[in-house]
């Protein structure tokens, strides 16, 4: 996995390492010290005395009583001005325009806590692939040649093997399948390794998980999914926010939270006219 840094930053290097190469790059100390205790803070309090919340990839857990080891925190940007700053890093911005398209948006921004002992998930793909264990329900020859996701993952935490860092298998997002129990994803995985304050880019199409955390120490990180602007977002953020935030979004946000691109649209109200095509009257 190369590393790059805010001097080093190379878009296109890091969208051909995405495609072509492991499918993760490592961007070194993108947050500050003062931004990470920030948004940890959050994340802890959050976390430790709020009601279960959704989650994925975690059936084993569940079944063995060990669900509540990994908590997730949902709606970040309602809970800390930092998440905003995070979500829309000059830095990460580049990347994703590069890699999704400059009217990109953003389909999710949460944090995973694994607590000490926690068993760590699934190899898996996320969204919009995360349920290609059912290959019936996705378009013919859809492939990886192309992304409909990139992740973030801002660490909170030190990932080393021992907290249970992300693990993944170099080279897989080729494939855009589900990993199967045949395919040794444990036997030949890499780790995604760093410490608070790094941000590790990747295409969702890889294989990986969380592993177990086998310390006495949590495992904490900010996850963030972007994909296209016509790819519906798996968390529905405008409705979740309060609505003075979504009025003085900045327009970095506003892009990020889908408010740019129209659609779904009720045509049936909409202004009349042409709207679309390369010739058009001004931006309605």
């Amino acid at each position: 996995m190369k590393t790059f840094t805010q001097n080093t930053l190379d878009p296109d290097a890091i969208v051909a390492e995405l495609l072509d190469g492991p499918g993760a790059v490592l961007l070194r100390g993108l947050f500050t010290p003062a931004e990470i205790a920030e948004a940890r803070a959050v994340v802890m309090r959050e976390s430790e005395g709020a009601a279960p919340k959704v989650t994925h990839f975690q059936g084993a857990a569940e079944q063995e009583g060990k669900i509540a080891l990994q908590r997730r925190v949902w709606n970040l940007l309602a809970k800390g001005e930092v998440f905003s700053r995070m979500a829309a890093h000059p830095a990460l911005m580049a990347v994703m325009r590069a890699f999704l398209g400059t009217e990109f948006i953003m389909g999710s921004i949460a944090a995973n806590r694994i607590l000490p002992g926690g068993p760590g998930q699934e190899p898996h793909i996320d969204y919009p692939y995360w349920d290609m264990h059912k290959p019936e329900s996705h378009p013919v020859r859809l492939n990886g040649a192309f992304p409909l996701n990139a992740q973030a993952t801002i660490l909170l935490d030190p990932f080393t093997e021992e907290t249970g860092a992300t693990a993944y298998v170099p080279g897989t997002q080729k494939a855009l399948r589900y990993p199967a129990e045949s395919d040794r994803f444990h036997e030949r995985c890499s780790r995604m390794l760093g410490e608070p304050g790094d941000t590790v880019v990747f295409f969702g199409a890889i294989w990986h998980c969380a592993m177990p955390n086998r310390s006495q120490q949590d495992r904490s990180a900010i996850l963030i999914q972007y994909l296209p602007k016509f790819v519906k977002p798996m968390e529905d953020m405008p409705a979740a926010l309060p609505r003075a935030f979504v009025e003085q979004a900045s327009p970095d946000l506003r892009q990020l939270l889908g408010l740019n691109y129209p659609y779904p649209e009720v045509l049936d109200a909409a202004k009349a006219g042409n709207a679309e095509g390369r010739t058009t009257m001004p931006a309605r």
